[in-house]
């Protein structure tokens, strides 16, 4: 099945916005880490500065490797940061700093999305393997009982992306808000940060695009086989 023109077909409008996203957060990554922020500080200054700002005092920030491997972990309180973006004072690092720490503010504000996305994840990949394995099976053995489980279990994965896109434009709404209320930005560099961020969040909407149209493709298929 994954050779099947009827899944490309399905999938082509996710993959195309996956890689326009792609190459929408290269080039404004690019473009904005060569723009020194004008408060001269660096992404884990302003992890740290926008934490006290909320009062956050349990969530440490760290570096991480890797590019673009920033992340927020709110079972380990922990706020990890790519070298680019931990040591760099540039208007991208800022604004990756910031969105990651949106996601500590939402934790530490009990966020009720955020609560709920964190509580699909064992679910979601679940979906994305379990799933995928249960479905392939009953497709190529004629279980139609085995693949509307599949897609069933598959469906959490879904449910999963749908539930954290709000999320993550609430935390870059928070990043652009907080970076202007704390004076770590001025509001004529606030257009470089959305450049960012907005590319940024696009590769989510194309995650979640994705998922809508693989599980269409799934029912699709599982309709067939009952014919």
């Amino acid at each position: 099945m994954f050779f099947d023109p009827l899944y490309l077909l399905f999938l082509a409008p996710g993959v195309l916005l996956a890689l326009l996203a792609q190459w929408r957060v290269t080039s404004a990554f690019q473009h904005a880490s060569h723009v020194p922020a004008a408060s001269g500080i660096s992404g884990a200054e302003t992890a740290q500065a926008l934490l006290r700002a909320n009062d956050i005092r349990t969530v440490e920030v760290e570096p991480v490797p890797g590019q673009l491997s920033d992340h927020y972990s709110p079972d380990e309180k922990v706020l990890r940061l790519s070298p680019d973006v931990y040591e760099g004072r540039s208007l991208a690092s800022l604004g990756i700093a910031a969105h990651e720490v949106g996601h500590a503010i939402q934790d530490a504000k009990r966020y009720p999305l955020l609560s709920l996305r964190n509580g699909l994840v064992p679910l979601a990949n679940l979906g994305g393997s379990v799933g995928w394995i249960m479905i392939a099976i009953g497709l190529v053995f004629a279980l139609s009982g085995l693949v509307w489980a599949g897609i069933a279990v598959f469906s959490a994965t879904v449910l999963f992306q749908l539930v954290n896109l709000p999320v993550e434009f609430d935390a870059s709404r928070r990043a652009r808000a907080e970076l202007l209320a704390n004076g770590l930005i001025a509001r004529e560099e606030e257009g470089e940060v959305a450049r960012v961020l907005n590319a940024a969040a696009l590769t989510y909407v194309a995650a979640t695009l994705t998922s809508i149209l693989t599980l269409l493709y799934f029912v699709t298929r599982a309709g067939g086989s009952d014919e």
